[in-house]
Parts: structure tokens; C-alpha cells; sequence
């Protein structure tokens, strides 16, 4: 029948308007996601790309259990710092004296436990509270005197190299025989099931259980989002986010699992970086924390102690300090007097990959740990291929570059 001889044949029947406005296509959903949320996905993106180039480059050695089981052990000590230094960005701040202190306070735990036999069991708290004590040391000129963070704790920087040398200065190296100290940096989860042999099954148990809680939180918070009436991301995406990293954490779990399993070392840095990703996510000292790093004025009006945060986030920095250099020294078995060189730069650079604003205010705890693994795979990707220590040196320079570069970028496109 014609148009004319049918008058409705270009009227829309209700509820077909729906129908007609189809839903875009999905490559342009996918591709206005990462555009909008191109801060949180970069890191991610980068970490799978420079994995997938380095295992490429080394014929698969790269992606090895022995090799991946390695890169997590030596991601430890910087991931345990960029979660600290994630924050002390974030309030608009900077802590150069950690490197040296976490080398210093692991020598004094090494000198307690080798020359007057304290037990580990004090050594290692006592330790984490020097290390609390030392952080608000660095912040009393800081949140008190006004003192630039940048001037404050490079003076500390010289204190601590300056102790560390002291108290090293009679013996050198001390060797660490304390077995149970030692096993925090290079001993593995026990695997009493054992179900395969040749493979970990403790560590796929605790996989599988990771990948749950994962599915579970993303579904909780998307219904929550959903009650509130926030933007979600749409169910296809939603469910190929899902997918994406579940595949990821499986995929990490069997490589783990078929080697010797989670390492100690991995444990405590997964402990650290869910206890503060829940305060910076799910409490008021977090969200104080934030406020301070977005507007220091607006905060100190609407009745946030920055003083206070100051020395809060100062203090969380001194700890970590402390306990990477329990880490780092129980992997050496044995504490140096190089022990703790450029770690502040490398947790610095870490914190920047992975997302944390120069300007403040913005920066995850997971971003931290992302680029802390970002940096210790082009380290170890780059050792694996034999590339001179001078060209890796530059190429690490080059992405803290362009990571920072990235921050402005966005920052700009935003306003």
C-alpha cells in the first residue's frame, strides 16, 4: 500500500521511538568509556602492552613463573613505598627522605637481631614505629613552620644516608640469619593441599576467591551507583570489563601457582594495598585526605584539620618506610650501606605512572601498585634482553616523562 493511500505510514506507533534510536554500536561505546575514563584505564593499557612487547622480545621468557615470581618479589619494597608516596602527593607534598630511611631502619633491624639477638617478633614492630616517629619528624616543619615538604625531607635524606653509614660504619654488611625474618622477603605461602602435582593449590584457591570477591564488588557497586541514579558503564562493557580482568587475575594465578605459589613479599603488599585503598575509599580520613590534596583553603574552612592530615599522611610514609626496608633487607638477607639508593625516586615515578596529579588531589592506591609494576617490568623486561644500564636509565626517564606529561594533558581536557 502507498503512502498516500495509507496516512499513518509515516507516523511512529508509541514506544517505537526507543526502538528506532538503537543503542551506538559497540566500538563507539567502547571508545567514549575509555575517552571519559582514560585516567583510570591508561595505566592498565600500558602494563598490558609493555608485558605483551617483553614477553614477545624474549620468546615468552618474560611471562615465565620463575621470572613473573621474581618481578613480583622485587616490585615489593617500591609498591610498599608508592602507596605511601601515592598519599603524600596527593595532599600536595613530597617526602625525598624515604629512601634512606627505609635502609636505615632495616640496618638498625639487622644490628638488633645479628649483634644483640632481639627477637624478630619485637624488631620488626619496633621498627614500624620508628618509622611512624620519623615520619612526623618530617612533618613538624612541614605542617608547623611552614617549611616546603621538598627542602624538609631532603634534609632528612642526608640525615638518614648520613645514619646509615654510621651505624654500618664498624661492620659493613651485617648477614641476617634469623630464618623467619629472612622468609618475609624470599619464602612462599605453604602449600599443605597439593592436590597437582607441580602446581600451587593453595594459590589458585586463593585466585579463585580473589576473581570472586572482584565479580562480587564490581555487581555491588554497580548497584549501588544504580540506586543513586550515577552513570554505569553499559552491560556489554560492563560484562567485558568483567571478563578482561578475571582472564588477567586467572591468568597471573596459574603462572604463580605453577611456580612455587604467593610469596610472603606479595602478601603483605596485597594486605597494604587493601587496607588503604579502603580508608582512602571508604572512610572520612580519606575523603579528608583528598579534600586537603584538591583545595588546602576550602578544607582548613570547611573544618579539616591540614595540619593534622599533614602529619597523618607523613607518619602512614614513615611506616611504610619501615617496612619496605624490612623487605628489602630480608630479601638481601643482610642489610648495606647502599641499601635504600634512589628508592624515593623510584617510588616517586612509580606513584606518577600509575596515575597520581602533580597539582594534588587526585591518585589511587591500585594505580600506585599499577605503576609500580609498570616500572619494575621495564626494568626486568629490559635486563632480560641485555639492554645497557645507561639506555634503560634514559627509557625510564622517558616514561616518568610522558606519564607526567599524560597527568597535564588530561588535567587540561578536563577544564
Amino acid at each position: 500500500m502507498s503512502a498516500i493511500n495509507n496516512p499513518n505510514a509515516n507516523l511512529i506507533s508509541p514506544g517505537s521511538e526507543s526502538r528506532v534510536e538503537a543503542a551506538p554500536p559497540f566500538v563507539e561505546s567502547l571508545r567514549r568509556v575509555l575517552q571519559q575514563n582514560i585516567r583510570d584505564y591508561a595505566m592498565f593499557i600500558a602494563l598490558f602492552l609493555i608485558m605483551a612487547f617483553f614477553t614477545f622480545t624474549t620468546n615468552g621468557l618474560f611471562i615465565s613463573s620463575r621470572n613473573i615470581a621474581n618481578l613480583l618479589n622485587q616490585t615489593g619494597y617500591i609498591a610498599v613505598l608508592a602507596v605511601g608516596m601515592t598519599l603524600v602527593i596527593v595532599i600536595r607534598q613530597i617526602d625525598l627522605s624515604v629512601g634512606f630511611l627505609s635502609g636505615f631502619l632495616g640496618a638498625l633491624a639487622a644490628i638488633a637481631m645479628a649483634k644483640f639477638q632481639v627477637s624478630v617478633w619485637v624488631v620488626i614492630p619496633a621498627v614500624l614505629v620508628l618509622g611512624v616517629v620519623a615520619g612526623l619528624i618530617t612533618a613538624y616543619p612541614v605542617a608547623r613552620l611552614g617549611i616546603p615538604s621538598f627542602v624538609a625531607s631532603l634534609a632528612g635524606w642526608l640525615i638518614y644516608r648520613g645514619l646509615l653509614l654510621v651505624v654500618l660504619a664498624g661492620t659493613g654488611t651485617v648477614i641476617i640469619a634469623d630464618e623467619v625474618f629472612n622468609a618475609v622477603g624470599n619464602s612462599y605461602l605453604p602449600d599443605p593441599v597439593n592436590l597437582v602435582p607441580g602446581v600451587h593449590t593453595v594459590t589458585l584457591l586463593l585466585g579463585a576467591v580473589a576473581i570472586a570477591l572482584y565479580v562480587w564488588s564490581e555487581f555491588s557497586n554497580r548497584r549501588k551507583k544504580q540506586a543513586y541514579n550515577f552513570e554505569v558503564l553499559p552491560m556489554n562493557l560492563f560484562i567485558l570489563k568483567l571478563v578482561f580482568v578475571t582472564v588477567i587475575l586467572a591468568g597471573i594465578t596459574w603462572i604463580l601457582a605453577g611456580y612455587n605459589g604467593l610469596s610472603w613479599t606479595v602478601v603483605i603488599v596485597l594486605i597494604v594495598v587493601a587496607v588503604y585503598h579502603f580508608i582512602t575509599t571508604q572512610t572520612v580520613l580519606g575523603r579528608h585526605i583528598y579534600a586537603v590534596g584538591g583545595n588546602p583553603e576550602a578544607a582548613e574552612l570547611s573544618g579539616v584539620s591540614v595540619r593534622r592530615i599533614t602529619f597523618i599522611v607523613f607518619g602512614s610514609m614513615g611506616m611504610l618506610s619501615a617496612l619496605s626496608g624490612i623487605l628489602f633487607a630480608s630479601r638481601l638477607r643482610s642489610a648495606t650501606p647502599t641499601a635504600g639508593t634512589l628508592f624515593e625516586l623510584d617510588a616517586i615515578a612509580a606513584a606518577y605512572i600509575g596515575g597520581v596529579s602533580a597539582a594534588g588531589g587526585v591518585g589511587t592506591i591500585v594505580g600506585s601498585l599499577i605503576g609500580a609494576l609498570v616500572y619494575t617490568s621495564l626494568t626486568s623486561g629490559m635486563n632480560l634482553m641485555g639492554m645497557d644500564i645507561a639506555y634503560q636509565y634514559v627509557i625510564r626517564g622517558a616514561v616518568l616523562a610522558l606519564a607526567v606529561i599524560f597527568d597535564v594533558m588530561t588535567r587540561n581536557r578536563a577544564k
